[in-house]
């Protein structure tokens, strides 16, 4: 059987083919080319219209289609891995209501700290793993306050990976990981809050039917199977956020085992057995894909926003043609960028800075000294760097990671970036071959029953590389710099 993925990431759709029998991919597309872009209409906001994800979907499978490398009737199930935290609101019709507001977007902080104050940080902690935020549920607020015409509207409220699937099925869904990744989900009492919902008074019939994130969450309608050339009927059997699924991708599905990811947010992603959580929110704590009320698997998760877009921002500000040539450029300089530090904090607010927005910066400049190629380099370092600030408040809450397996993709691609990132955090990294549509993929087979269990997903060995630290103790001076200069601004 063939196995459909789909990966709904902020700058594109990708989409893969998987044979479920060899596990091998057979086919893997994009759309659009260029990186599709966030709509910030005011400052710290961030959105992004689900028709045009929608629109992209389709297109990314007729590429598949395009490839003339499998029968499309041998396709048995379909696998979605989306980006986190987006608030889709739509009618009874299944159409979106406005644009998605985006996991980067800040502006329901104040509703979320409201509300922490209000139900109580212990109560917050302890059940919803989490403090509101600016998570979905405060999203949803800020909505039901600014725009209430829209919110009276409301049939049902989606994450991305919830409305991809209703398009796809007509059948609207949700899942105790994506409640949880919005902060609605009470983990001690295994069910929606009901604190949470009353205290933001939203209405229980706005959230969709929940279902495990593994099981059927719709089949395939006919007119989206004739215009996409499929077979009707076909199940959506796996919706997962992109930090969860590409856990699931790399084999991290057991407590200790830990992932990371450098592509549009950089992430360090690990899986606990206990109900665990930061006392202060700055990392957090989601279901993870096998999580149940029998079986406790927490993904705790740091996030920082500002990686891929700084990566993006620098190489439109130095004119460099393509990332390749960026990571060359990085290469001419020596570590520690001879002082130059970069921090990559433009992108809203960033929980593991107690959500401020300090902006991105460079500090220390040399104008006879730094050339482009310095500033390339110091922001691979700067945003290695961040990785690491954020490890240890991770490493303060009981995570202590042997090893940490990410994907030879995005930022893990640059040389510099990687010898930083294994120095810095002073960790071991099995680089692997995977992709966020492919682990979608393999989730639809776990969905559909075609592995009898998840490890079955994984009998092929997909390690490629493994990287050594071989000089930490340089990286620890750079990096400690780089941390007082943070600081100093982070007192402002």
């Amino acid at each position: 059987m063939l196995l459909l993925g789909i990966d709904l990431g902020t700058s594109s759709i990708k989409v893969s083919l998987v044979d479920g029998a060899t596990r091998q991919t057979l086919a893997t597309t994009q759309f659009p080319d260029s990186e599709r872009s966030i709509i910030s209409l005011q400052t710290g906001w961030a959105e992004q219209d689900p028709e045009l994800w929608w629109e992209d979907v389709k297109a990314a499978v007729r590429r598949l289609h395009q490839t003339g490398k499998f029968k499309s009737a041998d396709i048995g199930a379909i696998g979605i891995s989306y980006q986190m935290h987006g608030l889709v609101l739509v009618g009874k019709d299944g159409k979106a209501l406005r644009n998605s507001i985006i996991w980067c977007d800040s502006r329901a902080i104040p509703y979320g700290d409201e509300a922490l104050q209000a139900m109580g940080a212990d109560y917050c902690l302890q059940h919803l793993l989490n403090a509101p935020g600016n998570f979905t549920a405060a999203k949803l607020a800020w909505v039901k306050v600014n725009e209430p015409d829209i919110f009276g509207k409301i049939y049902k409220i989606l994450l991305p990976g919830d409305y991809i699937a209703q398009r796809l099925t007509g059948t609207m869904t949700t899942t105790p990981s994506a409640l949880s990744e919005g902060i609605f989900w009470d983990f001690t009492a295994g069910k929606i809050s009901e604190r949470v919902m009353d205290y933001f008074g939203f209405p229980d019939d706005i959230i969709p039917d929940i279902q495990p994130v593994c099981s059927d969450h719709g089949r395939l309608t006919k007119a989206v199977a004739e215009e996409l050339s499929l077979t009707e009927g076909i199940p959506v059997c796996y919706k997962a956020g992109d930090q969860l699924n590409n856990a699931l991708s790399l084999n991290v599905m057991e407590p200790g085992e830990v992932a990371a990811t450098a592509g549009t947010s950089g992430v360090i992603y690990g899986i606990s057995d206990q109900l665990t959580f930061d006392p202060q929110s700055r990392i957090n704590s989601f279901a993870h894909v096998n999580h149940g009320n029998d079986l406790t698997r927490v993904g705790v998760l740091l996030c920082i926003n500002g990686t891929g877009i700084l990566n993006k921002w620098i190489r439109q500000l130095t004119g460099a043609q393509d990332y390749e040539t960026m990571n060359d450029l990085a290469q001419k300089v020596a570590p520690g960028s001879e002082g130059l530090a970069v921090f990559p904090f433009g992108n809203g607010a960033e929980r593991m800075l107690n959500n401020k927005m300090p902006g991105a910066g460079l500090q220390a400049i040399d104008l006879n000294q730094h050339s482009a190629a310095h500033v390339i380099r110091a922001s691979q370092e700067g945003i290695a760097f961040a990785f690491r600030y954020g490890l240890d408040i991770m490493r303060a809450n009981g995570m202590a990671p042997a090893v940490i397996r990410a994907g030879r993709a995005n930022m893990f691609l640059s040389p510099v970036f990687a010898e930083a990132f294994v120095n810095a955090t002073n960790i071991p990294i099995e680089l692997c071959d995977n992709n966020g549509s492919v682990g979608a993929a393999l989730g639809a087979g776990i969905g559909y029953g075609y592995f009898k269990t998840p490890a079955d997903a994984f009998l092929e060995e997909d390690r490629l590389e493994v990287l050594e630290p071989t000089r930490a103790a340089d990286y620890e001076h750079w990096y400690q710099s780089w941390k007082e200069k943070l600081e100093r601004q982070l007192m402002y």
